[in-house]
């Protein structure tokens, strides 16, 4: 087998048995030339790899300190797939021709890098946070050490020692950057208020000014049903994550669910004495695939929880002084809701060891002003249950049950349920809610009211929205900053992710759409067309194309 090259030795490496069968690039993934290393600074360091679960841990390596996250993503996929042999198929058994399939499978996988810091940076006691490595190693050594408040402190990382390097594994698929308008959709008679794919991308609805809730057929881009019972604006919609129920709330408190196959109302109630503010519903994996119950916000300051097939509400949760402005179903049985009281109250959904359905388990105080919008880390694997990425499921109730549970499972085993708040104070807020009652961090940076906050699928990133013109991209993990997006002349009503979290995009008051590449600070695509605001926003779950709601009462569909 040839040598590899890497910029350095791999002479230092602990187990000879890895064998690293690539052809290192002489740029990094951004294109520009790998960083040569400063004269004093080792040519190459001690580099434990540790999967982000904890369920790998590799022996420590010698790598070139320069190395990139190409080279390092060729040495996981050695690492973890050791058998370097010929790829051909041509005289392999049908078990031999599984295992390359699967190693195949192996080292197409990307993944993202976090190094862990040695000490704390010096005057600090907080809990060192990783820091991802965007394009090499080096890097991002340099960049922790800077940190130190002098030239006599230690370093944070220190090259002597060994670096551990977090790995984890990000989507497989990769979805195609929206770029056209395709379809333009009339009917609505006053402007779109929301617009929301079903869970498996397969289907959109929308509820809009002029009291109607439509589902669209998104193959032809006509109207499927027009529905009609709402008797005011319908401001919030929202399927169910098993795709079989809707939701709609309008500005006189009514919450109707409707029947997305027939268009049909299956329940209206007066929920609100003022306009409802969010829905949300229970996450499938707590309740065993059901779909009954659904959680309403309002303008009156209360939040009920419904059960859909009882038609009957179960509890009402009462406790904030002001308007309720958001609300999140978590997936640990907390509900999680904002109001324009300034906190943010924890409540619970069922009874679990320590919680009673319906009671208060903490509050969450900190904003100096109203709090509008909130987001969960796990918010797209619960908005989409069962569904995979190509909008497929499993079909039994059971069998959808598990499916959604081990999504949940596996994107929590990542990192915990992170919550994050948006305020007019123009702030937010990074919270461990499930655990405590004390902000992780406040996040500065936003010069007008934060508006809309959205995780990307896996957790990795979240974006906030704002009415200073701009997107703000955040470490999903620890809640640092990492760019600003700047181009909308208009405040940011809004923004969506696409489901692998490559990209980003946002509606204005400028009209426009914009698509942006996350690590990037400019947009890569300006999508006009629309006549006036955009105000509402969703990129379909299987990842093939865009709806956008605008004040000029059309919908639009970009695609690639």
């Amino acid at each position: 087998m040839s040598g590899v090259t890497w910029g350095g030795s791999l002479a230092g490496v602990t187990n000879p048995d890895v064998k690293l069968g690539y052809n290192a690039p002489r740029n990094g993934p951004d294109g520009k030339p790998i960083p040569t290393p400063d004269s004093s600074l080792p040519s190459s360091v001690m580099v434990q790899l540790v999967s982000s679960t904890g369920s790998t841990t590799f022996p420590p390596i010698d790598v070139p300190i320069n190395s990139t996250t190409t080279q390092l993503e060729a040495l996981v996929h050695n690492l973890l797939n050791p058998d370097s042999d010929d790829d051909s198929d041509d005289d392999d058994d049908e078990v031999e021709k599984k295992k390359k399939k699967k190693k195949r499978k192996v080292e197409s996988t990307p993944y993202a890098f976090y190094l862990s810091p040695h000490i704390n940076p010096s005057g600090t006691t907080s809990t060192p946070e990783d820091k991802e490595l965007t394009t090499s190693l080096l890097d991002a050594i340099k960049s922790f050490n800077s940190l130190a408040t002098s030239t006599s402190s230690p370093p944070i990382v220190s090259t002597e020692k060994t670096l551990t390097v977090t790995f984890q594994p990000l989507a497989v698929y990769k979805v195609r950057p929206v770029t056209r308008c395709t379809d333009t959709m009339p009917g609505h008679t006053e402007a779109v208020l929301h617009v929301q794919y079903s869970p498996s991308g397969r289907h959109l609805a929308s509820g809009g000014g002029d009291t109607t809730v439509r589902f669209w057929d998104t193959n032809t881009a006509l109207p499927k049903f027009t529905c009609t019972g709402h008797r005011n604006h319908v401001l919030t919609v929202s399927w169910s994550p098993c795709g079989t129920h809707f939701a709609s709330g309008d500005k006189s408190g009514t919450l109707i669910i409707w029947d997305p196959s027939t268009g049909a109302s299956k329940f209206t109630y007066k929920a609100h004495s003022k306009w409802i503010t969010g829905i949300s519903w229970e996450p499938m994996h707590r309740n065993e695939g059901k779909g009954e119950r659904i959680a309403t916000s309002s303008k009156d300051g209360l939040v009920k929880v419904f059960n859909v097939r009882l038609q009957r509400v179960l509890f009402t949760l009462s406790g904030h002084t002001d308007s309720v402005e958001a609300i999140r179903w978590g997936g640990e049985g907390l509900i999680y809701t904002a109001s324009r009281d300034r906190t943010i109250k924890v409540w619970g959904a069922e009874d679990i060891e320590g919680t009673k359905a319906g009671k208060l388990v903490r509050t969450l105080t900190g904003h100096g002003h109203r709090v509008n919008t909130l987001a969960l880390s796990c918010d797209y694997t619960c908005r989409t249950g069962p569904f995979d990425h190509n909008g497929l499921n499993d079909g039994s109730a059971d069998a959808m049950f598990a499916r959604a549970k081990s999504k949940y499972t596996e994107i929590i085993s990542q990192a915990p349920e992170r919550l994050v708040s948006g305020s007019d104070d123009f702030t937010l807020f990074f919270w461990h809610p499930t655990t405590s009652k004390q902000p992780v961090k406040r996040l500065t940076g936003h010069q007008q009211a934060v508006n809309c906050i959205s995780f990307s699928p896996s957790g990795r990133h979240f974006a906030s929205a704002s009415f200073d013109k701009k997107v703000k991209i955040w470490d999903g993990r620890n809640g640092n900053f990492l760019h600003t997006l700047t181009g909308h002349v208009g405040a940011v009503y809004c923004v969506a992710w696409s489901s692998d979290g490559r990209y980003v995009v946002s509606a204005s008051k400028d009209s426009t759409v914009k698509l942006w590449e996350v690590g990037e600070t400019k947009a890569k695509e300006t999508l006009p067309g629309h006549a006036d605001e955009v105000y509402a926003l969703d990129w379909s779950p299987n990842g093939r194309s865009v709806a956008s709601g605008s004040k000029d009462r059309t919908i639009k569909i970009w695609k690639h």
